[in-house]
């Protein structure tokens, strides 16, 4: 473009004169402009062009998606894990359980009751009643058989568990907590392919523990994960008449192993508490016996074991 010289002899280029608009016309043309048809700044050809490659590129990502979780699925087993004992996380010592557990976290592990109070003993007996309601379904027919240790179930049918051998420890009872000898549920958690090695004798540990514990073994016949309690220091130990164990004194041996066989009910073993003495809290540990079952005390790093109290109002 040529230059015009002025009066002054400056120099200067001609330009359009810059289109008034009000603020409502450049908004509408920023929207669309009617002298190039344009929507937004492209073309109707140019949106088009960049829907098609965003659509391209999404499905082109959708199916790598897809094929990277199918091959993932691939290597999974609707039944039976990839990972299995040593290889798993969950590794190959059982936790030992046990409920009823207060839904109140400040409680943590204590069970504070009156049994002569209904409010109260009936938290207890209801918290113990939606624990047990899987075990209160109908266990006849499906795949359940009723199995002992000459007749253990096959591999597509899981073994009954009888909420009627609980005794002292059944619902008709309120699970002890109408008496001053509540019962507490103590149940293994599920390692899949885990099978127990068994004592089927006492041991020095086991009698240096305590001399009644090992004779219940000696004289039990059949292979248990034995189960033991007693008060956790010996201040408690003097605040505890004893305990009783239902249906057994341990978790049969035809019960293990887990391999996630449909309508599977892990064994429970019920144990009472036996007068413990009123307005003390008596800390109580329960432990599991086996030879492939690591035992640690403690607070912080408990194996095998488990706590919990007593308070008797």
């Amino acid at each position: 473009m040529a230059a015009k010289e002025n009066e002054n002899g400056v120099k200067g280029f001609q330009f359009r004169k810059h289109v008034e608009r009000t603020r409502w016309e450049s908004f509408y043309t920023a929207i669309y402009n009617p002298s190039t048809k344009e929507f937004l700044g492209r073309t109707g050809k140019s949106w088009g062009q960049l829907l098609l490659f965003y659509s391209i590129f999404y499905i082109i990502l959708a199916a790598l998606f897809a094929i990277c979780m199918q091959g993932l699925l691939a290597t999974l087993d609707d039944r039976e894990p990839k990972w299995k004992l040593e290889r798993s996380l969950i590794g190959t010592n059982p936790g030992l359980g046990f409920r009823p557990i207060s839904n109140k976290t400040e409680e943590g592990s204590l069970i504070w009751y009156n049994h002569k109070n209904d409010t109260s003993k009936h938290k207890w007996v209801q918290l113990i009643d939606e624990f047990l309601t899987p075990y209160m379904q109908e266990q006849n027919g499906k795949n359940f058989e009723i199995c002992d240790f000459n007749k253990p179930a096959n591999a597509s049918k899981v073994c009954v568990v009888n909420l009627k051998d609980f005794l002292d420890c059944s619902r008709s009872k309120f699970y002890g907590y109408n008496s001053t000898s509540p019962c507490i549920f103590l149940k293994l958690n599920k390692i899949f392919g885990w099978e127990p090695k068994y004592f089927t004798n006492s041991t020095s540990e086991m009698r240096e523990y305590s001399t009644e514990f090992a004779d219940a073994v000696d004289a039990e016949p059949g292979s248990y994960i034995w189960i033991s309690c007693q008060g956790e220091k010996p201040v408690d130990r003097e605040n505890v008449v004893g305990f009783n164990y239902f249906p057994k004194q341990g978790f049969a041996s035809y019960y293990f192993p887990y391999t996630n066989t449909q309508n599977y009910l892990s064994p429970l073993v019920a144990v009472q508490i036996v007068n413990p003495t009123p307005n003390l809290i008596v800390s109580i540990e329960c432990r599991a016996w086996a030879k492939n079952i690591i035992y640690q005390g403690g607070d912080l790093q408990r194996e095998g074991s488990v706590h919990f109290e007593i308070l008797l109002d």
